[in-house]
This record gives structure tokens, sequence and C-alpha cells, in this order.
């Protein structure tokens, strides 16, 4: 895997990813110290976290994966210049109090976040620091339609990125990014950071998968034309794309145990949706017709596409880790694509 680069920064990333949102919930410290080994070991060298994680979220996990992240790169000492690490300050607690009181993202909080995180990461910098998601009020996490009504913004765009800057000056932060983001968001920060010489966005974590291609609908255009990279989450769709759910019938109570859909809170997002699982099982028989497992068409699809910079990859286990890497040497053929793109003419992006 040859690194890229992320927007116009001077970071250098693998594009593959180490997802690591189940560090802490799915996966404990000791399991979560093997993967970070195995997959430093076989050329990735990003990490991503938050500090909402583990997930589902809640109070007892809040913290947790950096936490366990901080205390591998303590044990660890030299891989730290080896990695590049990211994470997440995040926005209005979206009914989560544990992670700020108030229901917004002020400057302080912003600041408080990044404290906060470089305590748990045991480290002196975060090399991409990214909003988890919009202060102002926007569609996202399965909500499809913007309403103007809803707006109860605090922080205005350019006060956030004043405030990055100054973390940026103190040495806290190399680079700054966004997460789930709308083509004006990602237009805005970078406008504003061009006019007022503050830092630059490099890249936007937005879901990104078979089920989910929203992005090929304006936001692709805004972030090539504005050299802003996208880390595509989600790629396997929470496991939908696996095939793993295919003969359950269900997300429900019958998915298998010790699977994200085996939370009632995940059940209730998109992914959770009867039609995502649906359709999921149409991309994953197209994958074994053409003599591929659901995951290698899922993933490939991801790693080959040009909209995407780096993939991020969320594993429970070696096993999983040394899967999804081996679907780098994957290869899809034109007319597997044109038949990708069929299935998403007919059935659009059910896990939007």
């Amino acid at each position: 895997m040859n690194p890229v680069r992320l927007g116009r920064s001077d970071l250098m990333v693998s594009p593959i990813c180490l997802g690591t949102m189940t560090f802490g919930e799915q996966v404990s410290e000791r399991e979560a110290f093997a993967i970070m080994d195995r997959a430093l070991e076989r050329g990735v060298n990003f990490w991503d976290t938050a500090e909402m994680y583990a997930v589902p979220a809640r109070a007892e996990t809040f913290g947790a994966t950096e936490t366990i992240i901080g205390n591998w790169l303590a044990a660890r000492p030299g891989v730290r210049e080896k990695i590049v690490l990211a994470t997440k300050v995040a926005g209005p607690s979206r009914g989560m109090p544990w992670i700020r009181e108030g229901a917004g993202m002020t400057a302080a909080d912003i600041v408080a976040s990044c404290e906060g995180s470089l305590r748990r990461l045991q480290t002196d910098v975060i090399d991409l620091y990214q909003i988890h998601w919009p202060e102002r009020h926007a569609p996202a996490f399965g909500n499809l339609y913007y309403d103007p009504a809803k707006e109860v913004t605090q922080t205005s765009i350019h006060t956030q990125l004043e405030t990055l800057a100054q973390l940026v000056q103190q040495g806290k932060i190399r680079n700054v990014g966004l997460s789930n983001e709308t083509p004006y968001g990602v237009h805005e920060f970078v406008r504003l950071a061009e006019q007022y010489g503050l830092p630059r966005v490099a890249s936007v974590q937005n879901p990104y998968c078979l089920i989910n291609r929203s992005w090929d609908n304006a936001m692709d255009e805004s972030c090539d034309r504005l050299g802003v990279s996208l880390l595509a989450y989600s790629p396997l769709g929470v496991g939908l794309l696996t095939g793993k759910y295919d003969a359950s019938g269900t997300t429900g109570p019958d998915a298998p145990q010790g699977t994200r859909l085996a939370y009632p809170s995940v059940q209730k997002q998109r992914w959770g949706r009867p039609e995502a699982l649906e359709t999921a099982r149409l991309y994953n028989a197209l994958a074994r017709e053409h003599g591929l497992t659901a995951t290698q068409l899922a993933l490939a699809f991801c790693y080959r596409s040009w909209r995407v910079a780096s993939t991020i990859i969320g594993v429970t286990s070696l096993a999983q880790l040394d899967e999804n890497l081996d679907a780098w040497s994957v290869q899809l053929t034109p007319e597997l694509l044109s038949q990708v793109d069929a299935l998403r003419w007919k059935f659009r992006d059910p896990g939007q």
C-alpha cells in the first residue's frame, strides 16, 4: 500500500485506516493491543478514534477507546512516531450528557475536549483533529432533510476555526478535519480558512459503502475541487455487507450475538432499516456470482474508488483484520462495477 496525502496537508497515510471504536466495548484492551500490533506490522500507519468512543456510546465507556490506545502507545516506545493519529471532538451532545454540559459545542468545549483526548492518548500532539458532527443543525446519521426551523447554533464556523487555529499554534494538533458533513459545511470551512488564514480542512470522514453512496451526490465534486480527502467509514455497512446477516432474516433480536446490530441502539439507526438489509443481500449475492466474498466486494469497492483517500476498517478480531487487509489485492472488473451501479440506480442508498 503506497501512502496517500490527505487533502493539501503534509499528512501521508496508508489507504487503509484502523478504526478503533470497538475497543473498550466489543474488544478488550488485550485484544486491541494485538490488533494494533498486527495492523502496524502489515503496513497500516493511520489510526482513527474519538472522545465519545467506545460504541455504542454510553457513559460507562466514554473515552475508553482513547485510553486503550494511549496505554498501547505508552507500552510501545517509539511507535507514536510511526503512526498518524486522528481523533474527534464531539459536536452537540445529541442526548449524551456525559460528553459535556449544554447542548452546543463552544470554543471552550473544543479546547477541553482536545486536552482530554491528549491525556487519554498519552501524546503531546494529535495529527488530525476532526469535528465529529456539525455544531449547526445539519442532516446526518439517517436524517435525510435539512430543516432551518431546528437551527440552534451557538458557535459560528469562524469561531470553531479560530479555536482550532489556537490549538495548532500551541502545538496540540497538526491538522483539522470534519466528519458527517455536507457540501455547504465543507465549502464554508474552506472559504473561511482561506479568507482569514486559518487551518484548512484536510479531510472529511463520512459514511461510504455500497448501501450508502450519498457522497456521490455533490460531496464528491465539492471535495475534489476543493482538495479535501474522503475518509470512508462504515465500508461494510456495520456488517450488513459481510453476509453475516443474510440468513438471520432480521437485524433485531435474532441478529447474531456479539455483532453491532445485536445492540438495540444500533438497530434503531439507518443500518437497522429492513430495506438496508434487503439491499445488502443483493450486493452480497452479486459478489458470490463473481467468485468473491461479500466482504471482498464491499471493501474493494471503497479501496479502488477515486473518491476515497483512506478506508476506515473497524474489526473485532485478528481474523477480521487480516481478511479486510487481504481484500486490498482484489480487483473489480468493469462488468461487475456496472452491475453494482445498476443496483444502486434501482435501490439507491437505504443506509443513508
